[in-house]
């Protein structure tokens, strides 16, 4: 018997969470043949690896990313790659470019998830050749895939698209029956087509770009009640995922999407939201969610919450961050894109007195703790003020308010001043805990969007170096297997996805990384240019020495922190449509149109 590869002697992973153990694996024709204590033998295989004293498990899941625009252009996709992610899913967030055009996505894409609208418009409409689901499965799959895809349909997506983006925004249109019949349509085709499901959002902070709607909030969350509970019924009776973010201003749109998950006298639907984070605003919070996922589930509904496992740890450039649409001052502002205008509103003592209103209530529900001593400057033509928060560069100053600190120093320098500041799971008990959280999915990485903000390729490497570390320590909070797990088998198994496990019979996407090289690589800064985008300079992690090879599809895709030459050049990736006991019928596509 001959292999394509032959793994040796590493400390095997198999996704499901039972006991690892040393053992070699052999790969042929993209599967995984054989695992086995025993010698393989190697006579005709051109690729042998010694993984002596590495561990070899299944490719990491990406469950949350923006890659839609970005796969376009680059379908290797080696920044999530390079760190032993094999499968992505896009169309997050109530966004995707099944049905929309290009300038409606750059619309949808550009200030919401911070991608160049742009740049969003020449991807779109350079390779949109594709006007159904079917069509755009098969336009991926021609191109030179890195890892594997699966993807939501996007809420907003059908919304702009049947309705038109400016009636889809507005508070007083509703869908007529023949809209609401093709969106119906639109998602039943999406699920027949292996879709996943549908995402949507609730969140009013996210707003759209463009001239025509500028400032308005994502067309999804102008949905009433009745669209999306017919929307939601074809993915119940299809046992299909919810992605959804909730508006976190309303108790009551939490409650009742939590409400929805239960399946008392029907299917349960099964809810993905975002997102279980510690944030630094609200400590008591993350004390509620993870119960409130016990309780629901206890009761029959199928309910997670996506969570980032590492410090959620954001840059911006002077005051171009998505927390500053939470409120009112920091919308304006974002609101003018000429930056003469934008600059005149900063100067105005009105505004400021607005800001400073905003930033120092206390009471309204907010992701960002708005406090500017807690927010490091990094960068900036004036040396003297790297290394302060602003609330310091303010005492300085005599005794500035932090607000005014802040935007005099965004006058003076523009996107030129550079800073930090840590969001949310800032305390490492509270991720321990939360890592173990059965109602808790290990996926928020945003991966494709933000690309100056923030940069969570590694998270999954930096959840093991955490459990790693533990260990070593002689505290441990989970075992590898079980973080393995979390981060593999346990989210394409909810997602029905073939994807996850590494066992005789399996897809041979799989990562060899070396454990005593789980380090504070893992979290130094870097940054690398995007040629597509003409150059950009985007945010990126390197850890190279930590992760020695990547497969995907059985084929070598990064070794020893380069890519391979068939990284990008030949398709190693598969559209990974989901498995389902309940498919939507030729009835039902009938019946939703």
């Amino acid at each position: 018997m001959s292999f394509d590869t032959i793994i040796r002697n590493g400390r095997w992973f198999d996704g499901t969470g039972a006991p690892s153990a040393i053992r070699n694996i052999g790969i042929r024709d993209g599967r995984v043949s054989a695992v086995t204590p025993h010698d393989l033998e190697a006579a005709g295989c051109p690729q042998v690896i010694d993984a002596t004293g590495k561990w070899v498990l299944p490719g990491l899941l990406d469950i949350h990313t923006h890659y839609d625009v970005e796969v376009l252009d680059e379908p290797a996709l080696p920044e999530s790659v390079r760190h032993g992610v094999t499968t992505v899913m896009v169309g997050s967030c109530s966004l995707s470019t099944i049905h929309v055009d290009g300038v409606t996505a750059g619309d949808l894409f550009g200030r919401v998830e911070a991608i160049p609208r742009e740049h969003v418009i020449a991807a779109v409409d350079k390779h949109k050749t594709w006007s159904s689901c079917d069509e755009y499965v098969a336009a991926l799959e021609a191109l030179p895939l890195g890892p594997n895809v699966a993807a939501f349909i996007g809420h907003s997506d059908m919304r702009a698209a049947t309705m038109g983006l400016d009636r889809a925004t507005r508070k007083s249109v509703r869908p007529t029956k023949a809209e609401q019949a093709r969106m119906e349509q639109m998602l039943a085709e999406a699920l027949a087509a292996g879709f996943v499901g549908m995402s949507s959002q609730q969140l009013l902070f996210d707003k759209l770009d463009g001239d025509t709607c500028r400032s308005r909030t994502l067309p999804s969350t102008y949905a009433k009640p009745r669209e999306l509970r017919r929307l939601k019924s074809l993915l119940r009776r299809s046992g299909r995922v919810f992605q959804s973010g909730p508006d976190i201003t309303n108790p009551l749109n939490l409650g009742s999407q939590v409400a929805q998950s239960l399946g008392v006298f029907r299917k349960p639907l099964k809810t993905s939201l975002l997102s279980a984070a510690d944030v630094k605003s609200n400590p008591f919070a993350i004390h509620v969610l993870g119960p409130l996922a016990r309780l629901v589930n206890r009761f029959g509904a199928d309910f997670r919450w996506q969570h980032l496992p590492v410090p959620f740890e954001v840059y911006a450039d002077g005051i171009d961050l998505v927390v500053f649409e939470e409120f009112g001052a920091g919308a304006a502002a974002l609101h003018l894109r000429d930056e003469l205008e934008r600059n005149a509103l900063m100067r105005d003592e009105d505004y400021r007195r607005w800001f400073r209103k905003d930033y120092d209530s206390k009471f309204a529900m907010r992701v960002w703790q708005r406090d500017f001593f807690d927010a490091e400057i990094v960068d900036c033509p004036d040396p003297s003020v790297i290394g302060k928060s602003f609330g310091r560069v303010g005492l300085g100053r005599g005794g500035l308010h932090p607000v005014d600190a802040f935007l005099d120093l965004v006058l003076e320098h523009g996107t030129a001043l550079r800073w930090r500041t840590t969001i949310s799971n800032h305390r490492p008990h509270v991720l321990k805990k939360l890592a173990r959280e059965p109602g808790v999915q290990m996926g928020f990485s945003d991966a494709g969007a933000h690309l100056r903000n923030m940069a969570f390729y590694n998270s999954g490497l930096r959840l093991l170096r955490h459990v790693h570390d533990a260990e070593k320590a002689g505290r441990p909070f989970m075992t590898i297997e079980h973080a393995v797990h979390r981060l593999t088998g346990e989210l394409a198994d909810w997602f029905q996805l073939d994807a996850g496990h590494l066992r005789e019979g399996d897809r041979a996407d799989l990562v060899v990384l070396d454990p005593e090289r789980l380090d504070a690589s893992l979290e130094q800064y870097a940054e690398a240019k995007i040629e597509q985008f003409d150059g950009m300079s985007r945010m990126v992690n390197r850890n190279d020495d930590t992760v020695n090879a990547v497969f995907v599809g059985g084929q070598a895709v990064f070794l020893d922190g380069a890519a391979t030459a068939v990284l990008g050049k030949q398709r190693t990736g598969s559209f990974l449509r989901a498995k389902t006991t309940t498919p939507i019928t030729k009835g039902e596509l009938a019946h939703a149109s």
